[in-house]
């Protein structure tokens, strides 16, 4: 108990609070005692007597440094002793316990209504982390991890997939891949499955504890302490929280630390979610990669294949692009796509490749015959399935000029760039899908190909954009590929996968030929 007149200055010596807080009569007397509370609490403090005086009594709770060293929650209550209020009587009492609780509940309760109905693990991790900064910490990232054989990798490669700091410590640390050299903190909580947890002076953590691309980070925020978290999913580290506390602030705790691991918790479901969709779509990418052969080596051609799989979905689709030579020399390109995001339309999709290969090498005729076959055996063999396809043959004639004869069964026209950067498309030859109109006579077309030019066959993936028209995305794709006509075919396939505002939500298949030079 104290004696204050007015309230906040101390004007009788308390041996409970020279016990508690270590402080001299001369140090504490007056307001001399606010020296010994938390220099975030101080401000709020004498707030907090202006609104006493108008209510006739005090209860406040802010933080004092105990003899200990560290600081701890009390809760003082006062009310004037005389009417005039010129002399109050106060109680402190350590409510540092309860006050850890009822914090604790109230950010688990946060981190629950934050999370609530909602399905993405982006927004998941983000609304979490927002909780989290700045009640908790100062800043944090959360690193994504992919399913790890043991002996762990070296380096290990993690993504950092959201990271928020406080907004007078920003910028943060961008999110992207990083990779961890063996022996630092990262790589022990994930091989221990525990979290490693360091207090350290001021801007100057230990070597090997700020992940790559946050160090300059941590020195300037003056990081005092880091815990990294790591949050085990169904057996397995599916992500580390890296948790930082900055300047004079309290040290991470062990209490936090917990407190951060039962936060977490509430993107378990998530995360679950996100490894087994990692897991089928790594099965399912090498499926489709044994299924899409490597171009064949043909004199005087480059021809250059790409994939890329849909971010979204999880099994594999019905893309799929073939090269063969023929018999008598003649190179046949064809690219595909069966409807459907599923392993029905793969095993279809891989089908009809297949199919499209014997009809190719069975007899030589004109490609829209052979797509008129195909489309036979499509309709017999799958009722429900169609297809959209290009079929074209590739042959030097007598005089060396190279000539394409093409037929296309419902599917986003062939480009051919000049090796000045023109660029057109091949509109001949057009057709149904395939799986409609039985045995209807099918049209070819034949366009001779300019020396040094880049026939580009592609999946609707690449040029498809929801809510654009398709003849958008068809002239940013002319466009594109004729101010790539001079890089290497490779480079001029990977360009065009950067320089294209891909959906994301399709298969996106591409074959590339560059013609010979004059």
């Amino acid at each position: 108990m104290w004696l204050m007149a007015p309230l906040g200055h101390v004007i009788e010596p308390s041996r409970c609070w020279e016990e508690l807080t270590g402080q001299t009569w001369e140090e504490y007397r007056g307001d001399g005692w606010l020296t010994a509370v938390h220099p975030d609490d101080r401000a709020g403090l004498r707030r907090s007597w202006r609104q006493a005086a108008r209510l006739g009594r005090w209860d406040q709770v802010f933080r004092v440094r105990f003899t200990s060293g560290g600081y701890r929650h009390i809760n003082t209550r006062g009310i004037p002793v005389s009417e005039q209020a010129t002399e109050w009587i106060c109680t402190c009492a350590d409510v540092e316990v309860e006050w850890q609780e009822a914090r604790r509940r109230k950010l688990l309760d946060q981190a629950a209504t934050a999370t609530a109905d909602i399905a993405g693990l982006d927004e998941v991790l983000r609304m979490l982390t927002n909780v989290i900064v700045p009640s908790v910490l100062d800043g944090c990232g959360i690193y994504l991890v992919p399913e790890l054989d043991d002996p762990l990798p070296e380096p290990l490669i993690a993504e950092r997939f959201v990271s928020i700091v406080r907004t007078d410590l920003r910028p943060e640390p961008q999110p992207g891949t990083v990779s961890f050299p063996p022996h630092c903190g990262f790589v022990e909580a994930i091989a221990t499955r525990r979290a490693v947890h360091r207090v350290f002076p001021s801007g100057r953590p230990p070597p090997d504890l700020a992940p790559p691309g946050a160090e300059e980070w941590f020195k300037m925020s003056g990081a005092n302490s880091v815990a990294l978290v790591p949050v085990i999913v169904d057996g397995a580290v599916a992500a580390v929280l890296d948790a930082v506390i900055c300047g004079d602030r309290d040290p991470i705790s062990a209490a936090d630390v917990e407190l951060l691991g039962r936060m977490l918790d509430h993107a378990h479901a998530h995360l679950s979610n996100a490894m087994r969709f990692q897991r089928t779509q790594r099965v399912a990418l090498a499926l489709q990669d044994c299924l899409l052969p490597d171009p064949p080596e043909v004199p005087g051609l480059e021809i250059t294949a790409r994939y890329r799989a849909s971010a979204t979905a999880v099994e594999i689709g019905g893309d799929w692009y073939d090269s063969f030579v023929l018999p008598d020399g003649a190179a046949i390109l064809t690219i595909g796509d069966v409807v459907g995001h599923d392993l029905a339309a793969a095993v279809t999709m891989s089908q009809l490749r297949n199919m499209l290969r014997g009809l190719a090498m069975d007899r030589r005729e004109p490609p829209g015959d052979i797509l008129r076959r195909l489309n036979i055996a499509t309709e017999s063999l799958y009722a429900d399935g169609t297809a959209t396809c290009i079929l074209a043959r590739l042959e030097a004639s007598d005089t060396g000029a190279w000539q394409l004869d093409y037929s296309v069964a419902g599917h986003p026209p062939p480009l051919l760039v000049t090796a000045d950067g023109t660029a057109r498309f091949l509109r001949g030859g057009l057709n149904p899908l395939l799986g409609v109109g039985y045995d209807r006579p099918r049209t070819s077309a034949v366009a001779e190909l300019p020396p040094g030019g880049t026939l580009l066959l592609y999946t609707d993936g690449l040029v498809e954009v929801p809510g654009e028209n398709l003849a958008r995305g068809l002239d940013r794709l002319r466009r594109h590929a004729g101010a790539l006509s001079g890089a290497p075919v490779g480079d001029f396939c990977d360009e065009l996968l950067v320089r294209m505002p891909l959906s994301r939500k399709d298969d996106i298949a591409l074959i590339a030929v560059r013609l010979p030079a004059p």
